[in-house]
């Protein structure tokens, strides 16, 4: 019995380090290339697993060395593969990531082995979510496969988190299938239609997605922190004042985090500060899965009621 199943992409990072961010037909010198695992699906298993909860990994790599090397490293975070199914015909995914010197980041994927996970790899989860608390999704794999996964999740009435990254299309009949819904401001805009750049404008989206059946908003804001919406009330959570190196799964952590708490049987804004922590501290170390904090160094920083690190 799982705490949470995650369904999603993993893929091998490609990371350089710049001063600045080339302009368009610009060349620059970066720092030597980091291969570092990571992937949205992967990152956010991790990150799960490291605060303490039984995960299991759904997903595809290649037949290569980057792919074992990322089933390994999920294995060594004390994630359950057995679901990471090996496909000899493809590579393993990549993700080809600059950071500059403010920890911004930029990040192209190649689906790969990703983009080939397929309807019968998830048609066996009716064998094991019932008793998971958690079902978690993002979008790096095809969206077929993400939304018979959420009805089987719906068929089995486990709770569904989703992070719509990258940005898709989104039928209201699938969205009113998912209890969590976290995403930035970018993909709130594409899903509301409103433009995302305030907090003010964040609650506005945040009111009109509910309306299209979601139970749980929830908007990230980077260093404004984030938004969380329901029925009963809609309220901004400051972030934690951070000076970050790298921003690479910042999101992903914060994603785990508020799902960590939510399981820990915290209340809503109070999962929302955990997934602050989470993502804060992220930020201050280089690296995707390499920076991903464990849970007594996330519950120190929640408890400490610190606003900055």
């Amino acid at each position: 019995m799982q705490d949470i199943i995650v369904v999603g992409s993993l893929n091998m990072d490609l990371v350089v380090h710049v001063q600045k961010m080339p302009e368009l037909g610009e060349t620059v010198r970066g720092s030597d290339l980091l291969t570092i695992p990571g992937g949205k699906g992967a990152n956010q298993a991790a990150a799960a697993a490291k605060l303490g909860n039984k995960v299991m990994m759904v997903g595809r790599v290649g037949g290569d060395s980057f792919g074992a090397i990322l089933k390994q490293n999920l294995i060594d975070m004390g994630v359950n593969t057995d679901k990471v199914f090996v496909d000899e015909a493809v590579s393993t995914g990549t993700a080809v990531i600059t950071v500059d010197d403010q920890g911004n980041n930029s990040i192209v994927i190649s689906a790969a082995a990703n983009g080939r996970t397929c309807l019968a790899d998830v048609e066996d989860l009716a064998d094991i979510l019932p008793g998971t608390k958690i079902l978690l999704l993002q979008l790096e794999i095809p969206l077929d496969v993400v939304a018979r996964a959420i009805e089987l999740a719906d068929q089995y009435k486990v709770p569904v988190a989703l992070n719509p990254s990258p940005i898709a299309d989104l039928s209201r009949e699938l969205l009113q299938k998912v209890k969590y819904l976290i995403l930035n401001e970018i993909e709130a805009k594409s899903i509301s239609g409103i433009d995302v750049n305030n907090i003010e404008s964040s609650r506005l989206a945040a009111q009109r997605i509910l309306g299209m059946g979601v139970d749980n908003v929830i908007i990230t804001l980077g260093e404004h922190g984030a938004v969380f919406a329901n029925k009963a009330i809609t309220e901004h959570v400051p972030a934690i004042n951070v000076k970050p190196v790298d921003t690479t799964a910042s999101g992903d952590s914060f994603t785990a985090g508020f799902v960590s708490g939510v399981l820990k049987g915290f209340s809503m804004l109070d999962a929302v500060r955990f997934g602050n922590c989470a993502g804060a501290l992220t930020a201050t170390k280089n690296g995707a899965q390499t920076s991903l904090p464990d849970f007594i160094t996330v519950n120190d920083l929640y408890s400490s009621g610190k606003t900055e690190i």
